[in-house]
Order: C-alpha cells, then sequence, then structure tokens
C-alpha cells in the first residue's frame, strides 16, 4: 500500500525535475542569444551579398590579404584588402586607357608603364604612410591623459575613466578604447585589456602611457598628478612634431613634383609630336631610360629621407 503511494509521489517529483531542468535550460538558451546580440552590437559583421563583394571575402581571408590589412591599419587607411586592390586595377585600367588615347602610347608600353606606376605607387603609398595610424594615436594620447586624470579627481574609477574616454574620444584612439571598454564589461582583467591594445601601437609614448597605468593599478598613487604631467610632456611633444612638419611641408611636396614633371613632360612632348618616344627604345636609349627612371626614384626616396625628422 506504502509503495502504491511513493511511485506517483516519485513520478510527479521526476516530472517536476524534468520541468525545472528544460527551464533551466531553455534560460540558459535565453541568456546565450542575449550575450550574443550585444556581442554582434559590439562587434558587427558587414555581409555583403554581390558575386564581386563574395570574391573579395574570399581574398579577405588569405594569408596574404591579412598582411595587407596590417599594412593598411597602420597606414590608417579605412580600407579592406579587396578594395584595395580593387582601386589598384582600377587605377591601372584608367591609366592604360589615359596612354593609349592621350599620349599615343603603344602596346605593350600601354600596359607597362601603368603596371610600374601601380607597383611604385604601393610602395610609396605606405613608405609615406608608415605608422600613421600610431602618429594619429599619440596625437591623441595628450587628450586622452587629461581626460583620465580629470575623471581620477572626480571620484571615477580607472575602468569608468576608460569608458570615458571610449565615448569621448574620436577615431583611431575611440575605437581602440571602446574594444577595451567592452572587455572589461566582459570581465577581462584591466592587464590583459591594456596589453592587447598595447600590441597595436609599438610607439614609445603610449608604451609609456600604457606602463603608467599598469604600475598605478598595482602600487596605486596620485593617477590624477602623474596623468596631467605625462599630458603636459605630449602636448609639448605634439605641438614640436606640428613644428617640423610644417617646416618641412614644402621639401615633402616637391618631392612629389620632382619626379612628375619630367614623366609628365615626355608625354606631353610625345602626345603632340609623333615618335618623340621613338629614340628610347633603341640600345642607347633603353639606358638612358634606366638611368632616368633610377635618378627619378632615387630623388623621391632621398627627399623624402632628408624630411623624415624625428624627435
Amino acid at each position: 500500500m506504502n509503495e502504491m503511494i511513493y511511485i506517483p509521489l516519485l513520478s510527479s517529483l521526476a516530472v517536476l525535475a524534468l520541468i525545472a531542468c528544460i527551464y533551466s535550460y531553455l534560460g540558459y538558451r535565453a541568456q546565450k542569444r542575449e550575450w550574443k546580440q550585444k556581442l554582434s552590437s559590439w562587434y558587427p559583421e558587414k555581409k555583403r551579398t554581390s558575386f564581386f563583394s563574395g570574391l573579395g571575402d574570399k581574398f579577405d581571408k588569405t594569408d596574404r590579404a591579412k598582411e595587407l590589412g596590417v599594412k593598411l591599419h597602420n597606414a590608417n587607411l579605412p580600407l579592406a584588402p579587396s578594395e584595395y586592390l580593387a582601386f589598384h586595377i582600377l587605377g591601372f585600367l584608367a591609366l592604360s586607357v589615359l596612354f593609349t588615347n592621350m599620349f599615343k602610347i603603344p602596346f605593350p608600353l600601354n600596359a607597362l608603364i601603368p603596371l610600374g606606376l601601380s607597383y611604385f605607387a604601393h610602395y610609396a603609398l605606405f613608405m609615406v604612410r608608415k605608422n600613421k595610424y600610431e602618429e594619429r594615436f599619440n596625437d591623441q594620447l595628450a587628450d586622452i591623459c587629461r581626460l583620465l586624470g580629470n575623471a581620477a579627481r572626480s571620484g571615477m574609477t580607472l575602468n569608468q575613466g576608460i569608458d570615458l574616454v571610449a565615448r569621448e574620444t574620436p577615431a583611431p584612439a575611440g575605437d581602440e578604447f571602446k574594444r577595451i571598454s567592452q572587455e572589461l564589461r566582459l570581465g577581462v582583467p584591466l592587464e590583459y585589456a591594456l596589453r592587447s591594445i598595447q600590441k597595436q601601437n609599438k610607439s614609445r609614448e603610449f608604451q609609456l602611457f600604457i606602463a603608467t597605468l599598469l604600475i598605478q593599478k598595482k602600487t596605486g598613487g596620485n593617477l590624477a598628478a602623474i596623468l596631467e604631467s605625462m599630458s603636459n610632456t605630449l602636448e609639448d611633444r605634439k605641438i614640436l612634431n606640428q613644428s617640423i612638419k610644417t617646416m618641412t611641408a614644402e621639401q615633402k611636396y616637391i618631392s612629389y613634383i620632382v619626379p612628375a614633371m619630367p614623366i609628365f613632360l615626355v608625354l606631353i612632348m610625345n602626345a603632340s609630336m609623333d615618335g618623340f618616344v621613338d629614340p628610347l627604345w633603341t640600345g642607347p636609349g633603353i639606358v638612358l631610360l634606366c638611368l632616368f627612371i633610377a635618378g627619378v626614384v632615387l630623388s623621391f626616396f632621398l627627399i623624402r629621407k632628408i624630411t623624415n625628422i624625428k624627435v
């Protein structure tokens, strides 16, 4: 008789336990879905649907594209590797049409010259804009130190100060601090979050900034006074760099004009006088052409090297 009473009771408990497990599982799924939605809002994925966009997505996943992406990031160019390659292809086609129709350059020179110019433009671009991301980031460091210092004076924690910087600072520094703020919300320790952004910027100023925050986090101290002193120092360096850029701006423009002028004059003369460049395709002409190209390239890099003053 007692067994007849226990069987329905145990069955009811088993059903209740099953319902509780299902409810807990559904709650876990709902929480997981909510976290996925938050992550997708923090790190949105750009979905492209066209055929060429699909090809671009496949190219962006290759190792060559990843290396190019690092260069584009360091040059502070907001382009995907596939978009950068597409611009080069369009530039090559435009130059080929221009040389064929306007300057009367015959085949295969109407393809080889634009190809050489595209190749030169690729290397010149990354040489001119090398570490441009770090430069723009470092230009914002003084304001970031000032914001964090004011936040510390008002009684805010370092995490709250970083969140304030993420909201108030424009790109590129603002984007990096937004990433740090999001990682801190997910429970990532501050040291790991700062180390991750430290890999993006190898400059001395930023390394010193990160080291200051980490040391203060471990040992304590007057963070507001330290950041104010660092802000003043970085502001002085920023003013000095701006003065150097102003003094060397004319020479940098000359580095573009000097190589372009003789090439432009030769093309204009060839368009106005038939056969003007024909002597260049003889034996001595090819030697002179190689020396001319070497001189143009050397003058460009030499002027850029002279005007590249670092402090």
